[in-house]
């Protein structure tokens, strides 16, 4: 059975720094795309980072220069370093896996996590 479980979310200032982690388990991780996506109340789910099986990335126009997706294979992990955080990256976060980073970047997700909630204030 699959599990993906995130963490580091909280509540930050604007301008602030958070990072967020995802601990994978009961798949073949380093074989995996991983991404991370997020919604935001009343909006559409959006990717905004993603990271091929052999470290090719991906970031949406919004997250580039201030999000850095990251993956250690050996630990089944996947993160995402946010700094100069705003209050419209407020949204829950979500990791996601599948096959290949085209098909997360089309909104193709085999398997995600529960989520952890991120809150920037102004």
């Amino acid at each position: 059975q699959v599990r993906m479980v995130e963490s580091g979310g909280g509540l930050v200032s604007a301008g602030g720094s958070l990072t967020l982690s995802c601990a994978a388990s009961g798949l073949t991780f380093s074989r995996y795309a991983m991404g991370w996506y997020r919604q935001a109340q009343g909006k559409e789910r959006e990717l905004v980072a993603g990271i091929s099986s052999d470290g090719n990335t991906y970031y949406k126009d919004s997250g580039k220069g201030r999000f850095t997706i990251s993956r250690d294979n050996a630990k089944k992990s996947v993160f995402l370093q946010m700094k100069s955080l705003k209050p419209e990256d407020t949204a829950v976060y979500y990791c996601a896996a599948q096959t290949l980073l085209n098909e997360l970047v089309a909104g193709s997700f085999r398997w995600w996590g529960q989520g952890t909630q991120v809150t920037v204030s102004s």
